[in-house]
C-alpha cells in the first residue's frame, strides 16, 4: 500500500509514504504490536504513565475502553481558538474517552501540524514539533516517538501525540493516512467544520446535492470535468487547480455556470466572491483559497429532497431506445450499438468523452447520464440543434461544437474516451486524430467493411490495442395474428483500440479550452475539459489537505 500525497488547504504540502512504509505497525515496537504494555511507560496501562484506562494492555487497548494514543484536532476554517485556546469559545468535552482538544494540546509531547496551525495554537513548553512538510517522515516521527516510550524511557511521561489538521480530517484528511499506519484504535479525533460546509453555508446553499472533488494532489482535469458536467460542484483547491484555472477551463464552454470562492475561511482576512468563470480567470488569486464552489444558477436550489447525498445517481437503464432521441431517417446509433460501445468507453464522472460526428448526440447523452462531461462535434447545423434538444429533454448538459473533424478537435481538451459515429472519407484522419490524444478508448462504428482496414490501421498505428466485432441483431417484431418474428437490423462493425497502459496516449493537467458551444470548429482559448447531467441543455455538474481537509492521503 502506498500514501498518497496532497497540500493542506493553508497551503502546506505532504507526498507520498513509499509502499513498505505504509505497512509499518506490526511486532513489539510497532503501533498495532501486541506485547505487553504495563508500567509507567504503558501507554494505555496502569501505573503512573497510564495514559487513562486500565489493563496492560499495548497501543490496541483503546479497544477495550482505553484512552486514544494520537488526537487529531480539526483546527482550519479558523477554529484553531476553539480548540487551541487562543481566545474564542472552549471546546464542550465530549462524551467518551480521551481528553478534550485544548487539555489534549496542553498534555501533548509532539504535535505535529502544518506551520499556521502551529503559529496560531498555543503549545505546551517541552513539546516537540513536527511541520508537515512531507507526510512520510511525519508519520515516521509519531512512530519513532511512541517507540520510545513503548521500549521504557526511564520514566518519563507517557507520549501524547497531537496532530493539527484542518477542518475535518476525516474529509479528504489526514485521519485516513494515520489509521492506515497506526490503526483506527489508536485515534482519538476532534473534528472541526469542514471547509465545503462553511462556503455552503456562507453561500446560502444546501449541499446534500453537491459534487465534492479534492484537486490536492491529484489530476486537476478531474475537478474540472466534473465542474462541467454536475450542476453543483465544490471543488478543494490545488496547485493548477484554483479559481482562475477552473475559470479558464469553463469559460468558454456554453455551459451555464457561476463561482464562489471562499479565501481564508473563518479567519480574519475571509473574503467570499461571487463571480463568472471568465471574471475568476483574469484574476489572481494569493493563497489561501480554500474552496471554489461551482454551479449553475438555475439548478443552485434542488426542487426536491434528497435520501442519499451526492451528485446524480446513476440511470437505473442505459443503452436508451431509439425512440428516446430525436433524429432524422434513422441517422441515430442503435441501442445495441450503443450498448457496447458504452461498455468499452466506461464514461464516469470525472471523465470527458468527445462524440465525433455526433448526428442525434445519442452517445453523448448516455455518456452524460453516467456522469462524464461530454462533448458532440456535429457539422451539420440543424444536427447541433437536434443535440440540444436531446440534452435538454434528457435533463443533462453536452457541450455542442459545430463544425467537421479532425479540424474542430484542435482546440478541445483531451478526452478519456472517443465514439466516432461519422467521418466520411476523412474517416481514418479523423480516428487517427482521435486516438493519438484519447487516454483511454476510441471505439468507431462503421457499416462499410471497406472501410474496416484503415480503420484498424489508424489505431494501431496510434499504439493502441485494437479489437472488434460485427454486430448482427434480430428484434423481437409483431406478425398478424398475434405472432412474432425476428426482423433484423443492419449488420455493424464495431473496432476500439485502447491504450496498453495508463498515459500512452493524451495528455495530463487542465487541457486546452473546449471548442464551446457553437463554435463552427473555431479555436477556444482556455484550459477545459468536458460536461456532464443537468436541466435541458445545460450541463451538470466535487476538504483541503496539509494535515488536511482536502489532503491526498
Amino acid at each position: 500500500m502506498t500514501t498518497g500525497h496532497g497540500t493542506a488547504d493553508d497551503g502546506e504540502t505532504y507526498g507520498p509514504a513509499p509502499a513498505e512504509e505504509a505497512g509499518r505497525g506490526s511486532g513489539s515496537q510497532g503501533v498495532h504490536g501486541s506485547g505487553p504494555g504495563s508500567g509507567s511507560a504503558g501507554v494505555a496501562g496502569t501505573g503512573s504513565g497510564g495514559e487513562a484506562g486500565t489493563g496492560s494492555g499495548g497501543l490496541h487497548a483503546r479497544r477495550r475502553g482505553a484512552a486514544a494514543v494520537i488526537t487529531v484536532i480539526g483546527a482550519g476554517t479558523g477554529t484553531v481558538t476553539t480548540y487551541t485556546g487562543r481566545g474564542g469559545t472552549p471546546a464542550d468535552a465530549a462524551a467518551g474517552d480521551g481528553p478534550a482538544p485544548a487539555e489534549a494540546l496542553a498534555r501533548a509531547t509532539l504535535v505535529v501540524g502544518a506551520r499556521r496551525h502551529l503559529r496560531d495554537a498555543r503549545l505546551p513548553d517541552g513539546a516537540e514539533r513536527v511541520v508537515l512538510g512531507p507526510l512520510a517522515p511525519a508519520l515516521d516521527a509519531v512512530e519513532d516517538h511512541l517507540s520510545k516510550s513503548r521500549a521504557g524511557d526511564g520514566g518519563r511521561r507517557a507520549p501524547r501525540v497531537v496532530v493539527l489538521a484542518s477542518g475535518d480530517p476525516g474529509f479528504f484528511g489526514i485521519v485516513r493516512a494515520l489509521a492506515e499506519r497506526f490503526g483506527p484504535s489508536a485515534l482519538r479525533v476532534w473534528p472541526s467544520v469542514p471547509s465545503v460546509a462553511l462556503a455552503f453555508a456562507r453561500a446560502g446553499l444546501s449541499w446534500d446535492d453537491a459534487v465534492v472533488v479534492s484537486a490536492h494532489g491529484r489530476d486537476p482535469r478531474t475537478a474540472v470535468n466534473l465542474c462541467r458536467a454536475h450542476p453543483k460542484t465544490a471543488v478543494l483547491t490545488g496547485p493548477g487547480c484554483g479559481p482562475a484555472d477552473l475559470g479558464a477551463a469553463l469559460a468558454h464552454t456554453g455551459i451555464p455556470r457561476v463561482l464562489v470562492v471562499a479565501t481564508a475561511l473563518g479567519g480574519a482576512g475571509e473574503q467570499v466572491e461571487r463571480l463568472s468563470p471568465a471574471e475568476a480567470a483574469e484574476r489572481t488569486w494569493s493563497d489561501p483559497v480554500s474552496v471554489v464552489l461551482c454551479f449553475d444558477p438555475a439548478r443552485a436550489v434542488p426542487s426536491a429532497q434528497r435520501a442519499v447525498a451526492g451528485g446524480h445517481p446513476r440511470p437505473a437503464v442505459w443503452a436508451l431506445p431509439e425512440e428516446e432521441f430525436e433524429h432524422r431517417d434513422s441517422m441515430v446509433t442503435k441501442y445495441e450499438v450503443r450498448a457496447l460501445a458504452l461498455a468499452r468507453m466506461a464514461p464516469g464522472p470525472g471523465d470527458l468523452v468527445w462524440d465525433v460526428g455526433a448526428g442525434s448526440g445519442s452517445v453523448a447523452v448516455e455518456c452524460a447520464r453516467l456522469g462524464a462531461a461530454a462533448v458532440a462535434v456535429e457539422q451539420a447545423a440543424d444536427g447541433v440543434g437536434r443535440i440540444r434538444a436531446n440534452a435538454a429533454a434528457h435533463g443533462v448538459d453536452v457541450q455542442t461544437v459545430h463544425g467537421a473533424a479532425p479540424d474542430a478537435l484542435a482546440q478541445l481538451p483531451d478526452p478519456d474516451s472517443v465514439f466516432i459515429g461519422g467521418g466520411g472519407r476523412r474517416l481514418p484522419a479523423v480516428v487517427a486524430a482521435c486516438a493519438r490524444r484519447a487516454r483511454r478508448c476510441v471505439v468507431v462504428t462503421l457499416a462499410a467493411v471497406d472501410r474496416v482496414p484503415e480503420v484498424r490501421d489508424a489505431l494501431n498505428g496510434a499504439g493502441l490495442r485494437t479489437e472488434g466485432v460485427l454486430l448482427n441483431s434480430s428484434r423481437l417484431a409483431p406478425l398478424p395474428g398475434e405472432v412474432t418474428r425476428l426482423a433484423a437490423t443492419n449488420p455493424v462493425f464495431v473496432l476500439w483500440g485502447t491504450a496498453t497502459s495508463s498515459g500512452t496516449s493524451g495528455t495530463s493537467g487542465v487541457p486546452g479550452t473546449p471548442g464551446t458551444a457553437e463554435t463552427s470548429g473555431t479555436s477556444r482559448t482556455s484550459r477545459t475539459t468536458g460536461d456532464t447531467p443537468g436541466p435541458p441543455g445545460t450541463t451538470d455538474t466535487l476538504e483541503n489537505p496539509g494535515t488536511c481537509e482536502g489532503a491526498a492521503p
